[in-house]
């Protein structure tokens, strides 16, 4: 635990440090998203509505809440505010995932992975709202296996912060504990956004903004247009909607190829629902992380601090024994720190499409398929075919005081 508690200091220092501007991180400063974006859309949201002139602005209301946040810290200026409050966010992950490591089944392993994947994204983690929001996922996986209706209640509130932790529901038993979770989800979710709308005029104009995107250029999606620019494809790339995106012929339809990917992976995961037929007491969590995989790396914008939700999820997965995303999460690990060396360090040869850039995202997207392809054969194996045609229990029993069920999960 010493150890532990040290590398997350000494990592945790540094981070800080970087976002103060006492050290300076290699690349383009990282933090000015939230000293100018952010900033921005905190002056529009505190007069009571949200940035309907911003097509920016691509999240949904709850979003509102994580840039509001720097007021509870009036003592500081804006910047510094939020950096504290992310670093806290950060805190509390790593004080859930040690709680969790002390329960029966459980171990440290995954604390150790979010205590050393934060650090390895760089600067970033602290100056997104990722990380607020992962804190909300993270609750939301280790009280899942226990208490479906808290789990419920935070995905949904996490869905209304930035959409994806409603992948978080994929892996909850068939049964009793779906009909439970899924409907708190909805019913959170649905009375969270009629508060908005009665209270913030715009609470859903971030679903029009996104209508003319291209693909962003760290996608994978992206790597047809890094390579093409050298063989005479005529594009652009540019700032658009807030990221660098590729603009020009064939955009549309590589941006569509990626929805349709997508779609398969929302085919797969349904496919593998109808035809589970165990849960441990990993299988809600290495569920959730496959989900997030599958849509993650299939997305046509793949921003660097997407890779914390992928590190949150496989932290929770790794803290239970009966996981098999060792491997898998490994290579997010990795995946994590290519992901800071191509963004930050080296964001201009990637936006160049020079060899060294389209090297990177080669070695970071390729990561992030071989991660997705084995975690999906790794819960497809424990959950159905090593089960045969066995029953799906309704309601996992534990067969001992230690066994890795349900029942002994956090």
């Amino acid at each position: 635990m010493a150890r532990i508690l040290t590398v997350w200091v000494l990592t945790r220092a540094v981070l800080l440090l970087c976002v103060f501007h006492v050290l300076t991180a290699p690349g383009p400063d990282v933090t000015s998203d939230v000293s100018v974006i952010y900033q921005g859309w905190y002056e529009v949201l505190r007069t009571g509505t949200f940035p309907l002139d911003d097509v920016t602005w691509q999240y949904p209301p709850a979003a509102a809440l994580p840039v509001l946040s720097p007021a509870l810290l009036p003592f500081l200026d804006y910047a510094s505010a939020f950096f504290v409050l992310a670093f806290l966010a950060d805190a509390a992950v790593g004080g859930l995932l040690l709680y969790a490591g002390r329960r029966p089944g459980t171990s440290y392993r995954g604390l150790w992975v979010w205590v050393i994947g934060v650090p390895l994204l760089g600067p970033t983690v602290y100056a997104r709202y990722d990380v607020m929001v992962t804190a909300v996922a993270v609750a939301a996986l280790l009280a899942g296996s226990r208490h479906p209706r808290a789990m419920g209640a935070l995905a949904g509130f996490g869905a209304l912060l930035k959409v994806w932790p409603v992948l978080l529901l994929a892996g909850v038993p068939r049964g009793r504990a779906t009909r439970r979770s899924w409907t708190t989800a909805a019913g959170t979710a649905l009375g969270v956004t009629l508060v908005f709308l009665v209270a913030m005029p715009g609470a859903l104009a971030f679903l029009t903004f996104q209508r003319d995107r291209g693909t962003e250029v760290e996608s994978l999606g992206a790597l047809v247009f890094h390579v093409g620019r050298h063989l005479g494809w005529h594009g652009e790339v540019r700032l658009n909607y807030g990221s660098v995106e590729f603009l020009g012929p064939y955009v549309p339809l590589v941006s569509t190829a990626a929805q349709l990917l997508s779609g398969a992976a929302l085919c797969w995961l349904l496919a593998w629902r109808l035809r589970a037929r165990a849960w441990s007491a990993s299988t809600l969590a290495d569920a959730a992380f496959v989900a997030v995989l599958l849509f993650t790396a299939t997305s046509r914008v793949i921003s660097p601090q997407y890779m914390l939700w992928l590190v949150g999820a496989a932290a929770v997965c790794l803290a239970f024994r009966a996981s098999r995303m060792e491997l898998p999460a490994r290579l997010v690990l990795a995946a994590t720190f290519v992901t800071f060396l191509e963004f930050p360090v080296w964001f201009s040869h990637v936006v160049a499409s020079d060899p060294l850039g389209v090297a990177l995202l080669l070695v970071r997207n390729g990561l992030l398929m071989a991660a997705a392809l084995l975690a999906c054969r790794a819960l497809w194996r424990q959950t159905v075919a090593e089960h045969g045609r066995e029953p799906a229990p309704a309601h996992p029993v534990s067969r001992a005081p230690n066994a890795d069920t349900c029942a002994s999960a956090p």
